[in-house]
């Protein structure tokens, strides 16, 4: 009887657990480091299970809709910067990144892009595709998108 009891108990608690995975991985959205208007119809960062993605970035000033100026270098850093708070605000950094698509207005600007994005790195560098495309948001030169492994997380908000 008491063989019985553990199997069942046993079978109980992995049929419980197949139906928790059943249901799929919890999703949060996230909004609020303050670089977007709370009005656009997309969420900065959508954590999936462990992954965290983020949606593009621009060189737009924290908290409205206007490109930084200076060119390419100026809305390269700006993407970076908001890159890196939308990450901060969340408990998350930098060195959490796993991969980043770069979309370039003009491919000629690939290598100025790249001085300044790599300043953003500690030598330990996401994967990354870039593409041109003949048009972003605003006007934009450039467009960064990243994926972040939640499991590094440089906080306890888990």
């Amino acid at each position: 009887m008491l063989l019985h009891t553990v199997f069942s108990a046993g079978l109980g608690l992995a049929f419980s657990a197949a139906l928790a995975a059943a249901d799929g991985p919890s999703v949060e959205f996230h909004n609020g480091s303050g670089v977007l208007p709370p009005n656009l119809p997309f969420s900065e960062a959508v954590r999936v299970g462990d992954l965290v993605f983020l949606s593009g970035q621009i060189g737009i000033a924290p908290g409205g809709m206007k490109l930084v100026q200076g060119g390419l270098a100026a809305e390269a850093k700006q993407t970076m910067d908001n890159i890196r708070k939308v990450l901060t605000s969340n408990g998350y950094a930098m060195a959490d990144l796993v991969k980043c698509t770069v979309m370039l207005a003009d491919m000629a600007d690939w290598p100025a892009f790249n001085e300044i994005y790599k300043s953003y790195f500690q030598g330990r560098y996401p994967a990354r595709s870039a593409f041109a495309t003949n048009g972003l948001a605003l006007g934009a030169r450039v467009e960064v998108e990243c994926i972040a492994a939640a499991g590094t997380r440089t906080d306890s908000k888990k």
